[in-house]
């Protein structure tokens, strides 16, 4: 009999693994996503201390300024990590450890990321 594990599971077991070897500190804060269906999710957290310092999600993020070639759901993704990236630097931070929560490197993640690093923020 074969065990059927869900996609959920397999998700979980690959951010246990990313999360084993990614860690933020004040220096250098962890930037956490989580992708749902519809929406992204967005944490900059220092694990030292156990605090979040900035939490932010899609929800009310405009697409303006995205450039052509991203399109759908990606150029909130992308809104969202320029908005993320103008928090960080009211913050003093420059530099981030990128978390990609168990999901590809791929579609919105990537285009959250690229969002961060068109706004200075070296990952």
């Amino acid at each position: 009999m074969t065990s059927r594990v869900s996609k959920l599971t397999h998700r979980q077991r690959r951010h246990r693994a990313i999360r084993a070897r990614v860690v933020g500190v004040a220096e250098r804060p962890r930037v956490s996503v989580f992708r749902s269906n519809q929406h992204l999710y967005a944490q900059v957290i220092d694990d030292r201390t156990h605090k979040t310092l900035i939490g932010a999600n899609d929800v009310k993020i405009k697409s303006a300024g995205v450039p052509k070639e991203i399109s759908g759901k990606s150029k909130k993704a992308y809104a969202l990590g320029k908005a993320v990236a103008e928090k960080m630097q009211s913050l003093g931070i420059a530099r981030a450890v990128f978390d990609r929560g168990g999901f590809k490197y791929h579609g919105r993640v990537k285009a959250f990321a690229e969002g961060l690093r068109a706004n200075g923020i070296t990952i």
